[in-house]
């Protein structure tokens, strides 16, 4: 199957558990379409670099995606429609990326402190 990447932000007045449930629809949208949801990176509440649909912070949500194309269509339809979203972006890469957020910014701050 082929992979993709997704990358969701939600809207800053939600709770960790609605974002939660935001993942858990989009996911079973794949798996009825006969894809799976590798991995799922939550990334938390952080700043955006300028306001969108006048929302100053977001819910960043990775998503490593195994799944026909049809599955990527219905995951995005349904993004799409969801008001609680406020960006997705859905990419096809050859493969995963194994680094996860917190070990990404772990390696940065070691990089600074070695200069």
């Amino acid at each position: 199957m082929t992979k993709y990447e997704s990358m969701l932000i939600a809207r800053q007045d939600l709770g960790q558990s609605q974002v939660n449930d935001i993942v858990a629809t989009l996911s079973d949208a794949i798996k009825k379409e006969g894809g799976e949801v590798v991995n799922v990176d939550n990334w938390g509440l952080k700043n955006l670099a300028y306001r969108i649909k006048k929302n100053r912070k977001g819910y960043y949500v990775v998503l490593n995606i195994s799944a026909p194309a049809n599955a990527i269509f219905e995951y995005e339809r349904l993004a799409r429609l969801n008001e609680d979203i406020i960006r997705f972006m859905t990419v096809k890469v050859d493969e995963f990326n194994t680094a996860s957020a917190s070990s990404v910014e772990e390696t940065s701050a070691v990089e600074e402190t070695a200069n």
